[in-house]
């Protein structure tokens, strides 16, 4: 194995005449179709039905037909401006080029999501509660892209530690008044840390008692409520008790569900309350429970206060994970006719649909290719002196080892399925992974650490050019190279490879053809 002497010896002048043959893939994640206004939006049918939003949150779409305002405010970290993302047309999909322009060769967080509802109800960071300190973090703003009808956009990328809420809303329900909700999630990013929600809260950032809350759940905690199989399930917070039916713990009739997209829907009113769900991409809602509230004292009637969270329980509980699209909360209980025909205005919104060829697929053999300008003849390889990863030259006269050691077999991110891990194509079991910042082949040993450390996102490259991996675990952080040595590194910060000089570059990757 070379990999050592290409990372300690580095040639400068590469032998004329190299013929390396590398198929690049192309990056386009839009299409140049239009956007078209919507017709109707899932609150124009609320409306209809009696029951209108009184919060309208989405980065990836207007929520109304006429809806032509701003989406959500990102801030970069260079130089701490902010600029609003507003959508293509009235009623159509966000503006994710503006995001991308404004973003780039830095990185982003997500500040605000707007309520579309004309309420003023938006979403910012949230402040420390019973549970945790705070401010909570803000979710990195390219962590989740999407595609809509083949138009880019972006979620919300809620890793543990990371909370959005709003203590003084206009119009959403308190006490036992009636409401309803849903929330398009990532059915695939999830964990049974506490809570992952989106719903009504507290206003004190602190636990007040059975029924304070009704909110949507999705996870697979089992501390207090959980459905059938393994998990993860659409439950309500309801504070003191996520709820999967009726009872405490177990009710078989909500089911595991890990869409892709999934539709989550609660609703409650008086003595009465429901769960429903299902594929955002296609088909139509079941219902998981609809009856009476449950018996616990607490919770008939109903406590709630009107807050609205996002991504954390009533109190603050900030150590779960997600991925949120859109959300709605309505003034009344909207009627099941209402909520099949947002659920068919989900469909048609195209979640995933039309986006470009995934060069992330599992199963794919891939080699990654530097961008900055000093090394683009370097790929990521594992160097099997001491298990670091660097980066290294290949050439079609490279060893086959070298060959090996600089391809990669793409798997489901162990600990996120929407995202990759990367196995080593010639040491099966070992994978490429991060531990005190910098890269390492390591065997996987089952760890919650070790998955977490070895799960990568792919997002737009942070140039502009090729693909940026983002560690799971530390969202903010990118596969890095620096001194020819592979890193997760931040735009900016105490350590030597978080330098701002050339990080943009540093971190955006070509995939290529697999040199093995």
């Amino acid at each position: 194995m070379s990999g050592s002497p290409i990372r300690r010896n580095r040639r400068t002048v590469l032998a004329a005449g190299t013929a390396i043959a590398v198929a690049l893939i192309g990056v386009a994640l839009s299409t140049s179709t239009p956007a078209q206004a919507a017709m109707q939006g899932p609150c124009d049918i609320y409306a209809s039905g009696g029951t209108p939003c009184v919060a309208a949150h989405s980065t990836t779409r207007a929520l109304y037909a006429s809806y032509n305002g701003s989406l959500y405010q990102v801030k970069r970290s260079s130089d701490n401006a902010t600029q609003n993302i507003g959508v293509l047309s009235a009623g159509g999909y966000a503006n994710a080029a503006a995001q991308d322009s404004f973003c780039s060769g830095t990185t982003c967080v997500i500040t605000v999501i707007y309520d579309q509802s004309g309420k003023g109800n938006n979403l910012t960071q949230a402040p420390a509660g019973g549970a945790a300190g705070g401010p909570d973090n803000l979710a990195n703003a390219t962590a989740a892209p999407t595609t809509l009808n083949g138009h880019k956009a972006y979620g919300v990328y809620v890793a543990a530690g990371t909370g959005y809420r709003n203590d003084h809303t206009s119009g959403i329900a308190t006490g036992d008044q009636a409401q309803g909700m849903y929330a398009i999630l990532d059915g695939t990013h999830y964990n049974a840390g506490c809570c992952f929600d989106y719903g009504n809260a507290e206003t004190s950032n602190n636990d007040t008692g059975n029924g304070h809350m009704e909110a949507i759940y999705f996870g697979n905690i089992k501390v207090w409520g959980y459905g059938s199989g393994n998990g993860p399930w659409v439950m309500a917070d309801l504070e003191n008790g996520l709820f999967s039916g009726v009872n405490q713990h177990l009710n078989s009739g909500d089911p595991t569900v890990n869409h892709r997209y999934l539709t989550a829907m609660v609703k409650g009113e008086p003595n009465q309350w429901a769960i429903k769900g299902g594929n955002a991409q296609s088909g139509s809602l079941s219902t998981f429970y609809s009856g009476v509230r449950p018996s616990v004292s607490g919770y008939n009637p109903m406590h709630k206060e009107g807050a609205i969270i996002l991504g954390i329980g009533g109190d603050n509980s900030k150590s779960s994970a997600g991925t949120f699209y859109e959300g709605v909360m309505t003034s009344g209980y909207p009627s099941d006719a209402t909520e099949n025909a947002v659920q068919a205005n989900i469909v048609a919104a195209g979640y995933g649909a039309g986006g470009a060829t995934n060069p992330f697929t599992p199963g794919a053999r891939i080699s990654l290719q530097a961008t900055t300008a000093c090394c683009t003849s370097d790929y990521i390889q594992h160097d099997a002196s001491d298990t670091k990863v660097v980066i290294g030259a290949v050439t079609s006269s490279s060893t086959a080892t070298v060959k090996g050691d600089s391809t990669w077999i793409v798997e489901p991110g162990l600990a996120n399925s929407s995202c990759v891990s990367f196995q080593s194509a010639n040491m099966t079991g070992q994978y490429l992974r991060h531990s005190n910042f910098e890269l390492y082949l390591n065997a996987n040993d089952g760890t919650s650490l070790f998955t977490q450390d070895a799960t990568f996102c792919p997002t737009g490259g942070n140039s502009g050019q090729g693909y940026s991996l983002a560690s799971v675990n530390y969202p903010t952080k990118y596969i890095r190279h620096f001194n020819l040595t592979g890193y997760i590194a931040s735009n900016g910060g105490s350590n030597a490879w978080d330098t701002a000089t050339s990080w943009a570059q540093d971190t955006s990757w070509l995939v290529a053809a697999p040199w093995s």
